[in-house]
C-alpha cells in the first residue's frame, strides 16, 4: 500500500503525494505544475520562496519565464479563494517571491517552516499598575524568547524580540489569527507578570494560531530570584504541549537552573531595558546597572554578556574610541564565557568584536557555536552575514541576512542590516526595496533613512539621498555617523559649500565634539575624488581599529581609490590576501 502525505489547511486537504487537491471531499482539478508548486509551498509554508527556487523546484531545467510562474500562483489563488478571516493562503513577497501563510497540519502536528514549528512569544502584559516596572515583563519576555529558542532549533523556531514587542499593550486590536499571520506561526505564548513584595506571579497561555484554541494554561508563583527556574519550568510545559524533544544539552541547562540574587535580577533587566533603546545614552547607561548585578551576584554571565554588547554597539556606531572599547568588550565576553561555556549571547558578542578586531583567525567557527547556542539571536546572523561579506562570500552573507528577517520581521534594525548586505553585494534596487519596507515598519528609526541615503548616493538619486539623509540626522540627533553620510550624499550631488561646513563641524577639536570615525571621513573624501586626504583618513582608521575597514573589499564609495597600490596594502593589513 503507497504511503500518502496529507496536509490541512481552511477548508481544504492536499494529498501530496498523490498530487490532489480536495475541499471537503470534492477534488478540485489543478493542472500538474499548479499542485506541484502548492505541495511546494505547502511544504515550506510560512517561508518565502524566491522565484527563482520554485522555478528551479518545479520546472527543473527547463527554459520557462517568470509569467509561468506568476500564472501558476494565479490559478492556485482562484482554486483557493480566500481564508474565512479574509486572508490569502499565498501572499506575494515584494521582489523576492511567495509565502504560504495559512496554518497548515499534517498528521495532526502543526507545521510552520518545513518540518520546524514557529512560536512567538507576546510581550508579557505587567498587571502591577505600575508602568515603571515595564522593564521587568519586557525582561522577562526576552529571557523567555531565549530559553524556548534553545529547546530544539531543528524543531522549533522563535520568532525574535524586537518583532514582538511590536505587539505590546493593549493598543493592538489585531486578533491571534492576524499576528499569527504577519509572523508566519503556528503557535503563540501570551501571559502577565505581576510583582510585589520580593515574589512574582506569572500566568502563561499557548495559543494554537489556526484556531485560536488555547492548548495549555498555567500560572505560577515564585520567590524572585527563582525567576530563572520559573522560565525553565515555562519552556519544558511549551515543549511538552508542543510536542518538541528537548535536545540533551537544553535538558541539562534546564536541570540545573541556579538561583540569583533578586537585587542582581533587578539590576540585570534595567540594564537590558536601556540597552535595547540602541541609542547612545542608552546603552551607556546599562553599564553601571550591569556591573551592579554583577556586585550583587559576581557569578552573573548574562551581565558580562551585556557589557560585551552595550561596549560593542558604542564603538561600532561611532560613539567611542574603538580600540579601548573593543578591549573592555572582548574582556566582559570572554568573562561571560568562563562563567557559562554555553551562553550563546557572550559567545555572539566576543564574535562580533573579533570580527571588527580583524581576529579573523576560527572566527567562521565562532559565529556558527554562538548560533547553535542561541538562534534567537537575529542580530548574529546578521554579525556572520557581516563576516562572510568581508570574505567575498555574497550569496552566503545574504542568505544569512535573510534569515535574520525571517526571525525578526518587523524590525527596522535587521531590515534595515540586510539591506546594507544587498548594497555591499551591489544588488542597489533589492537594497533600496528591503530598506524602503524597514522605513515603513518603523518612521521614526533613523537606521533605515541612514541606508537608504547611501543606496541612493550610488543610483545617482542624489535629491532622495539627501532627503533621507537630513532626515537620518534629525533622527539621530545630529550623530557624528549620520552628519558623515549626509556629508557624502552632498559630496556626491556637487553641493561643495554644504559638504565643506559638515568636513568642517566634524573635524572639529576632539574635546570640542563626540568621536568622529576616521573611516567615514575616507568616505567622503574619496566620493570627492581626493585620493590623498582619503588615504590620510584611512591611514588613522587603520591607526584606531575603525571596525568598518572590514567592508573595504565591497564598499563601493571606496571604488574611486580601489586600484591604488597604497588600497592594496591596506587591505593587507587588515587581512586579505590580495
Amino acid at each position: 500500500m503507497a504511503y500518502h502525505r496529507f496536509f490541512q489547511f481552511g477548508p481544504f486537504r492536499l494529498d501530496a503525494s498523490g498530487r490532489i487537491l480536495f475541499r471537503g471531499n470534492t477534488p478540485i482539478p489543478l493542472p500538474p505544475k499548479a499542485v506541484e508548486t502548492l505541495v511546494f509551498l505547502v511544504e515550506n509554508a510560512g517561508a518565502v520562496m524566491d522565484k527563482e527556487q520554485i522555478l528551479k523546484h518545479i520546472w527543473k531545467d527547463a527554459v520557462v519565464e517568470e509569467g509561468s510562474l506568476t500564472r501558476t500562483v494565479c490559478l492556485l489563488r482562484k482554486a483557493l479563494e480566500q481564508a474565512e478571516n479574509g486572508q490569502e493562503y499565498i501572499t506575494t513577497v515584494s521582489k523576492r517571491g511567495y509565502r504560504f501563510v495559512a496554518e497548515v497540519t499534517e498528521a495532526g502536528m502543526s507545521r510552520a517552516q518545513g518540518d520546524r514549528l514557529m512560536l512567538a512569544v507576546l510581550p508579557f502584559d505587567n498587571i502591577s499598575g505600575d508602568p515603571k516596572q515595564d522593564y521587568f515583563s519586557d525582561g522577562l519576555t526576552e529571557e523567555m524568547i531565549t530559553q524556548l529558542s534553545r529547546l530544539n532549533p531543528n524543531r522549533l523556531g522563535v520568532i525574535a524580540r524586537t518583532s514582538a514587542m511590536r505587539y505590546k499593550g493593549k493598543g493592538t486590536e489585531k486578533s491571534i489569527r492576524e499576528i499569527g499571520a504577519e509572523l508566519g506561526v503556528s503557535h503563540v505564548l501570551e501571559g502577565s507578570v505581576r510583582r510585589e513584595s520580593g515574589r512574582v506571579r506569572i500566568a502563561a497561555q499557548l495559543i494554537q494560531v489556526a484556531d485560536e484554541t488555547h492548548v495549555w494554561a498555567e500560572t505560577y508563583e515564585r520567590h524572585l530570584g527563582d525567576i530563572l527556574k520559573l522560565q525553565s519550568e515555562v519552556s519544558q510545559a511549551v515543549a511538552r504541549e508542543i510536542r518538541v524533544k528537548l535536545t540533551p544539552r537544553e535538558e541539562r541547562r534546564l536541570s540545573t537552573v541556579r538561583m540569583v540574587p533578586p537585587a542582581a535580577c533587578e539590576a540585570y533587566l534595567q540594564g537590558r531595558h536601556l540597552w535595547h533603546k540602541r541609542t547612545e545614552d542608552g546603552m551607556r547607561k546599562s553599564i553601571p546597572f550591569y556591573e551592579e548585578a554583577i556586585r550583587q551576584y559576581p557569578e552573573y554571565a548574562m551581565a558580562y554578556a551585556g557589557i560585551a554588547d552595550s561596549h560593542v554597539m558604542l564603538a561600532c556606531r561611532g560613539m567611542a574610541p574603538v580600540k579601548e572599547t573593543f578591549r573592555k568588550a572582548k574582556a566582559a565576553a570572554m568573562k561571560a564565557l568562563e562563567l557559562d561555556q554555553e551562553l550563546g549571547d557572550a559567545q555572539g558578542s566576543l564574535a562580533h568584536v573579533r570580527l571588527h578586531d580583524w581576529d579573523w583567525d576560527g572566527l567562521e567557527e565562532d559565529f556558527r557555536r554562538a548560533i547553535e547556542l542561541n538562534p534567537a539571536q537575529a542580530i548574529v546572523y546578521y554579525w556572520f552575514a557581516e563576516f562572510l561579506m568581508s570574505r567575498s562570500r555574497p550569496d552566503e552573507a545574504i542568505a544569512l541576512a535573510e534569515r535574520a528577517s525571517d526571525l525578526d520581521p518587523l524590525s527596522p534594525v535587521i531590515a534595515a542590516s540586510l539591506g546594507m548586505i544587498l548594497y555591499l553585494a551591489r544588488q542597489y534596487e533589492r537594497a533600496l526595496s528591503v530598506m524602503q519596507r524597514a522605513r515603513e515598519i518603523t518612521p521614526d528609526h533613523f537606521l533605515p533613512y541612514l541606508r537608504i541615503g547611501y543606496v541612493c548616493v550610488q543610483l545617482k538619486q542624489h535629491e532622495e539621498a539627501i532627503r533621507a539623509l537630513e532626515t537620518a540626522v534629525n533622527l539621530a540627533d545630529r550623530s557624528t555617523e549620520t552628519l558623515a553620510a549626509l556629508g557624502l550624499a552632498y559630496t556626491a550631488a556637487g553641493n561643495d559649500s554644504q559638504s565643506r561646513a559638515i568636513l568642517a563641524e566634524l573635524q572639529k577639536p576632539v574635546g570640542a565634539k563626540r568621536y568622529v570615525m576616521p573611516y567615514n571621513l575616507a568616505r567622503i573624501y574619496s566620493i570627492s575624488g581626493n585620493a590623498e586626504k582619503a588615504f590620510e583618513w584611512l591611514e588613522i582608521a587603520y591607526k584606531e581599529g575603525n571596525p568598518d575597514l572590514i567592508e573595504l573589499n565591497s564598499e563601493p564609495v571606496f571604488d574611486p581609490v580601489r586600484s591604488d597600490s597604497r588600497f592594496s596594502d591596506l587591505m593587507r593589513r587588515v587581512g586579505w590576501d590580495v
